[in-house]
């Protein structure tokens, strides 16, 4: 008996026949991109950046033509784990494209000799290296660099929460970085992350090394119009059904934020057999049943977070977009301390990523969270 595919992806590369919309982006960023651009891609986390750049990679104007790299930072701290994320994509990669660049791989990293590995199988060079072996993270970037520029065809290197590199102690990375992209003449970059703010002073700010350097692509979520008929023609195609106006109250509820939306249908599909109707209650149990799976870690969140951060933190959640949270009509409203500290809880929650700021509207940036706050403080 064949297993039945849920049409609604969270994770993993989405084939491109359950990919929703994004016709103008993946064409702007295709354009920009063959053309020589480099491009800032900035969206909320899970809005569907990686789903976008993959899907772009496997265009044939794309996959017929370049080296395609896709690197997330968000793990790193530092310009070493940097430096060790990039080198493991790169061979990573090149080591499907042929022997020959491998060994070219292995001889350019001079700083790094020595420390390959063989695989007794293959024979191939296996990428063993850890973090303590870079010990001059500089050098070493420069020689990946000065690889990819070196290789036969051009390259695109996606770097994913390009936001990390501000956060490294290291003095002057930025305009490291910038100085090795800048020598690139083989290589064009997209610069993708979810923290805005972060994100437009790195390349919007005229004292900052990236100021200028990138064309900004900025994702949001897809029209409601266009995603509620594509959601009903799958469950339509699975021979089940659903209305409108169901569909429409999930993408409401969660703004049409592409992961949290995906989620829920993707729980709802799995509760329903063929013949089925996905009604309201099914969508109910489904982010019920998410939220009850969630909640350990939610409750241990909280468990480790400062009272005074934490009012800040079940304020916006009950807003879902909060706007002049240091206005005395704010804190009064919630039962907040002073400005100052309202300000100071807000640079917390920003800092460990739990809020995001757009202009001036912050909201949480687990919308699953949010909703289970709204829940923890609402006697229904």
């Amino acid at each position: 008996m064949a297993i039945e595919i849920n049409p609604f992806f969270v994770s993993g590369k989405i084939p491109h026949e359950y990919f929703c919309d994004r016709v103008n982006e993946s064409a702007k960023l295709i354009r920009l991109l063959t053309n020589g651009n480099n491009v800032v891609l900035i969206s909320p986390r899970r809005m569907g950046k990686t789903g976008l750049i993959e899907f772009c990679y496997e265009d044939p104007k794309i996959a017929d033509n370049y080296y395609t790299f896709f690197v997330d930072i968000l793990h790193t701290s530092n310009m070493q784990e940097f430096t060790l994320a990039l080198g493991k994509e790169v061979f990573e990669t090149v080591k499907k494209k042929g022997f020959d660049l491998v060994t070219r791989f292995v001889q350019a990293l001079r700083s790094l000799n020595g420390k390959f590995g063989f695989d007794p199988v293959s024979a191939f060079p296996s990428f063993t290296i850890s973090v303590g072996d870079i010990t001059q993270p500089e050098y070493t970037l420069k020689e990946i660099f000065e690889y990819l520029d070196d290789l036969p065809k051009p390259c695109i290197v996606s770097i994913d929460e390009f936001q990390q590199v501000a956060k490294y102690p290291e003095v002057n990375v930025e305009a490291i970085l910038r100085s090795h992209i800048q020598k690139s003449k083989n290589v064009n970059f997209t610069f993708a992350g979810s923290e805005r703010h972060i994100m437009q002073r790195m390349f919007g700010d005229a004292t900052r090394p990236f100021y200028n350097s990138a064309t900004t692509l900025e994702l949001d979520a897809i029209k409601e119009e266009i995603y509620v008929p594509w959601v009903k023609s799958k469950f339509l195609a699975s021979g089940r059904t659903i209305d409108d106006t169901e569909i429409s109250s999930i993408y409401k509820l969660f703004m049409g934020h592409t992961y949290f939306v995906q989620k829920v249908f993707n729980e709802a599909f799995s509760l329903i057999s063929k013949g089925e109707t996905c009604s309201e209650q099914t969508l109910k149990d489904s982010i019920d049943n998410i939220l009850e799976s969630e909640q350990t870690k939610y409750r241990e969140l909280l468990s480790n977070m400062p009272a005074k951060i934490k009012g800040l933190l079940y304020a916006i959640a009950l807003e879902g977009q909060a706007t002049h949270i240091t206005s005395a009509s704010f804190i009064k409203r919630h039962s907040l301390n002073s400005s100052s500290a309202v300000q100071y809880a807000a640079t917390q929650l920003l800092e460990k990523e739990i809020i995001t700021r757009h202009e001036k509207t912050y909201s949480l940036n687990d919308k699953f969270f949010s909703l289970w706050l709204k829940r923890l403080m609402t006697i229904a």
